[in-house]
């Protein structure tokens, strides 16, 4: 069996690292209000910002960096998610990011958040700081005082209470609650599911991810990315050796995820005795085609595994894109960086920025810094200048214009993370404190099927939405691409959105706006919310049904345990999308 180009089962079920360049959140929003301009002891402007498959808090740790180039302004970061596994590693990861550095060195707080944020098998300090932090925020999670008091920027009072002992369950896992290697054999883990991806040309594994490299991601804008780091990454699932490879042989338990599988088995198919042979002592000149027995359905089990990506990577999130261009620089048409080298210096700028706060902004020293490609400025003020000009000893280069005074450094309470229940995103809109309330939504490319009137009821007016494409998903054809990309478009417009006239064109987020709240506006969104369910039915066929299966088969049925189901940009593409369940 050979997977075919276009199925998309590289992207998996679970998503536990981007696929774009991180954005500074900011710069996708709506600018400050002049008149919120004007900072006073008791009000600082806010910006509330709904993500939707963010997955490992690319976009919040850039935003967070880079708030200094801008006003002031308090941050309300809503996550939402398809699995508690992804809110741990959020917290995780955050946690790690925030270390205070008398306690862990830039150096090895970085090397630690690449192995955990993108290695299936970890080098045995890695995995022994994984353990003592998911002890600590198991302990934390039940109890929310000490939450608030260890830990001020996290919120997790949206979560159900069986969600949040599901969280803790995951971090006792983590912890090692469940002792031996044989718990989690990443390694075979890994190497099943490439076997299944990859079917007959498993034997050819590497001319197909230089391949995949070469003619896909290359073309599509991720020269940097190296042969040999790609080719390893496909092999093992270490993206980023920092040391010696044998170093590396802890499996990853934050990429552990857990699924009901019932095991489905179609008989083979039998001739009909009631139509074959005689009948009425009438010889019979020809059998009746062969009748097929309903497949039969086992009990479903609890299973942990990987399902996550195995044909892209963790490269595109921080590794092809830099504020320093000098990184991106070529010799002999070359890259003379890796993805890994930049991904590693891009997260130790974000570190050390972040690590920065409440400090005297003369003791981090005077920097370039020079936005990136994609990072777009205020959609609806149409200034496309960027906003990385270079900083003055007293004076900095707005992104929305003109110069002003220096900002402080933000301090670490100007921020909070709120994660919100997994089965939310449709019911949002019947909460008050939500509707109208975000300047921005943001939906990755896995969740896209989840963008409707509902959510739209939660922007407020002239708030901006922001879609990652499925630019490096290698295993949608251009076709598809453009079918995708044109179906982003439809939901978004079927939402009350429109395409924002000043963005650059892009073709790794696709930008749009929602129109002023006037009262026919206000009276369409009612009833776009009321008839949101229609518009999916009629939008998408039917799934298929499981009877049609080839006889003699057995196949696997996965389900998710809560939440709603990632979905492959080409099953969006052709029009399916995943039941949800609570």
């Amino acid at each position: 069996m050979t997977t075919p180009a276009g199925s998309g089962t590289g992207f998996g079920s679970v998503s536990w690292w981007g696929l774009s360049p991180a954005l500074d959140l900011q710069a996708e929003s709506p600018p400050v209000a002049p008149d919120s301009q004007i900072d006073t002891e008791h009000t600082t402007p806010e910006l509330d910002v709904l993500l939707l498959g963010s997955v490992d808090g690319r976009h919040l740790l850039r935003t967070l960096a880079r708030a200094a180039l801008w006003p002031r302004r308090k941050f309300n970061f809503y996550v939402l998610e398809n699995n508690l596994e992804a809110v741990a590693r959020h917290m995780l990861l955050f946690s790690l990011a925030l270390e205070e550095p008398e306690r862990m060195g830039l150096q090895e707080r970085t090397e630690t958040f690449l192995e955990v944020w993108g290695n299936a098998l970890l080098r045995a300090p890695a995995a022994a700081f994984v353990r003592a932090q998911a002890d600590r925020l198991a302990h934390l999670v039940p109890e929310p005082d000490r939450l608030a008091e260890q830990l001020p920027w996290l919120s997790l009072g949206a979560l159900k209470f069986r969600e949040r002992d599901a969280l803790e369950a995951v971090f006792r896992f983590w912890a090692g609650g469940e002792k031996g290697p044989e718990v989690f054999p990443m390694s075979r883990l890994w190497d099943s599911r490439l076997r299944h991806y990859l079917g007959s040309r498993y034997d050819a594994r590497r001319g197909v991810s230089d391949w995949d490299l070469r003619m896909k991601l290359h073309d599509r804008g991720a020269q940097v990315i190296h042969t040999r780091e790609f080719r390893r990454w496909r092999d093992t699932g270490v993206a980023f050796e920092l040391r010696d490879s044998s170093a590396y042989h802890v499996p990853n338990r934050t990429l552990a995820s857990g699924r009901l599988l019932s095991h489905v088995r179609v008989p083979s198919a039998s001739p009909s005795p009631l139509l074959s042979g005689t009948q009425q002592g009438v010889p019979a000149r020809t059998s009746a085609p062969p009748l097929s027995p309903p497949p039969q359905r086992g009990e479903r089990v609890a299973a942990r595994g990987y399902w996550g990506d195995i044909a892209t990577g963790p490269f595109v999130a921080f590794g092809i894109e830099a504020d320093d261009k000098s990184l991106l620089r070529t010799s002999n048409t070359q890259p003379v960086k890796t993805a890994g080298d930049i991904t590693q210096h891009n997260v130790t700028e974000l570190f050390r920025e972040v690590a920065a706060w409440g400090r005297p902004r003369a003791a981090q020293g005077e920097r370039r810094v020079q936005r990136g490609d994609d990072a777009l400025g205020p959609a609806t003020s149409g200034d496309t200048r960027t906003s990385g000009e270079a900083q003055t000893s007293g004076h900095v280069d707005s992104p929305e214009g003109g110069r002003r005074e220096r900002e402080a450094a933000p301090t670490r309470g100007s921020f909070t993370v709120h994660f919100l229940s997994l089965d939310s995103a449709g019911t949002l809109h019947h909460k008050s404190c939500y509707q109208g309330r975000f300047q921005l939504l943001y939906v990755a490319c896995g969740m896209v099927h989840l963008l409707g009137p509902e959510l739209a009821a939660c922007v407020a007016p002239g708030g901006t939405l922001t879609v990652e494409l499925a630019q490096y998903l290698v295993d949608l054809r251009p076709e598809q691409l453009r079918a995708f990309s044109a179906r982003v478009g439809e939901l978004a417009r079927g939402a009350g959105f429109a395409p924002q006239a000043a963005a650059r064109p892009s073709e790794t987020f696709a930008r749009f706006y929602k129109a002023g709240d006037s009262a026919q506006d206000r009276d369409a969104s009612r009833l776009a919310v009321e008839s949101g369910a229609l518009l999916l039915a009629r939008t998408s066929p039917p799934l298929e049904d499981p009877a049609q299966q080839r006889p003699g088969a057995a196949s696997v049925s996965e389900t998710r345990d809560s939440g709603f189901e990632v979905v492959a940009p080409s099953e969006l593409v052709s029009g399916q999308t995943p039941e949800t369940r609570v």
